[in-house]
């Protein structure tokens, strides 16, 4: 029996480490959510929630993971039959789509390569194409965590418009949010959707959506079966400070200590620290001389990379090297890319050290596992974080 000694090294991308603050935050006693002092608790965190979102509009929070905030996007504004736009990203974006076939909206899925984003100009060139205007909704993932790859979301939106079309932009932010600039009012998003346990630090739990004033339009008139999800009523009970059914209260206390978190660091300070630290891991991916899934310079995303083994190496040995020698876990590689990647993540509660560590285990292990690489990797890393922050 191996014995582990010091903290564990989460460094997978999500669920993400919970600050210490948020975990005693969620350990204070349940109380009644039917009376005054959840009222308060939901009203002030429906109101200090927006501005992660980059709205001024309605967030609702449903007790789910970010699987449930998918569905509810599909479910409130379309109508069954109706057309919507995907592409293929990567895993998840793969996933959302097979979720809007089953829900039985038809689904139009631009193939990809999984190493790059959403081409803005594909977008516009299939929306153009589409005169009878049988697209309803454009569903575009921002961050895709399979893949460590990010799509210029504003570039899309420029392509809708661009196109004069009217379909509705649905934009996943499961891994991106509260790591990497986000503006759902200034982009032009219809509904964003999101979670908990990535750069919200928190468990799983809670799912969000940010929903505009065209979508809650859409809403009105969408004709797919709906009741979990609707946000109708949570919408109505929201406005009293309550949920229409039990609600997840001790996240919820979480959640405003983990905003309280962000605050304090400021968001601008917050994406920027994880732009420093994704620069880091790549510096190191690149000088132990291996190669970084995302193709586009423009789309390396800011919270997670994946990285590709060479020919005949096995990234789930590696990471199992990595767990058993040095008690770190990592990123595995999801659908095609299982065995060939493995995905260091850099999200959420961290600092310079905790990627130095990382960065170092990841070393020690690549190298345990028999994977030959440059040791100039860490250095690299360093003395990237050795320079002063901003």
């Amino acid at each position: 029996m191996t014995t582990s000694t010091g903290r564990h090294f989460l460094q997978i991308p999500g669920p993400t480490n919970v600050p210490d603050e948020v975990l005693r935050a969620m350990s204070a006693p349940t109380i009644d959510h039917r009376g005054p002092d959840f009222s308060d608790l939901l009203t002030e965190l429906l109101r200090d929630v927006r501005p992660v979102f980059g709205t001024t509009g309605p967030v609702v929070v449903f007790p789910a993971s970010g699987t449930g905030a998918w569905e509810a996007a599909l479910v409130n504004t379309l109508s069954p039959g109706d057309t919507v736009l995907c592409f293929e990203t990567g895993h998840f974006a793969t996933l959302w789509q097979e979720m809007a076939t089953r829900l039985g909206f038809t689904v139009d899925f631009v193939p990809g390569d999984w190493r790059h984003g959403v081409d803005p100009a594909v977008v516009a060139e299939r929306l153009a194409a589409d005169t009878a205007h049988r697209v309803k909704a454009v569903c575009v993932v921002h961050n895709e965590t399979s893949t460590g790859v990010t799509s210029r979301i504003p570039e899309i939106r420029r392509a809708i418009d661009d196109a004069g079309h009217p379909a509705l932009f649905l934009v996943d932010t499961i891994s991106s949010l509260g790591s990497i600039d986000y503006r759902h009012d200034e982009w032009g998003v219809d509904v964003t959707v999101s979670c908990s346990q990535k750069g919200l630090m928190l468990p799983p739990g809670l799912s969000f959506n940010a929903i505009s004033a065209k979508a809650l339009t859409a809403a009105g008139s969408a004709r797919t079966p709906r009741s979990y999800w609707d946000w109708a009523p949570m919408l109505e009970a929201n406005d009293r400070g309550f949920t229409p059914y039990t609600p997840a209260t001790n996240l919820l206390y979480g959640l405003r200590a983990a905003l309280r978190v962000l605050y304090a660091e400021g968001l601008e300070n917050v994406f920027a620290r994880h732009a420093r630290h994704a620069e880091a891991t790549r510096a190191a991916v690149r000088a132990w001389g291996l190669e970084i899934l995302c193709a586009d310079d423009r789309e390396h995303s800011n919270v997670l990379t994946a990285v590709l083994v060479p020919d005949g190496a096995d990234a789930d040995h590696v990471r199992r090297t990595i767990l058993d020698r040095y008690d770190m876990s990592l990123g595995a590689g999801l659908g095609r890319l299982a065995g060939r990647v493995f995905r260091i993540g850099h999200l959420g509660h961290t600092n310079d050290l905790t990627i130095a560590g990382t960065l170092a285990g990841v070393q020690m292990g690549l190298q345990a596992a028999g994977v030959k690489v440059s040791p100039d990797g860490v250095n690299a890393a360093l003395d990237l974080l050795g320079r002063p922050a901003g």
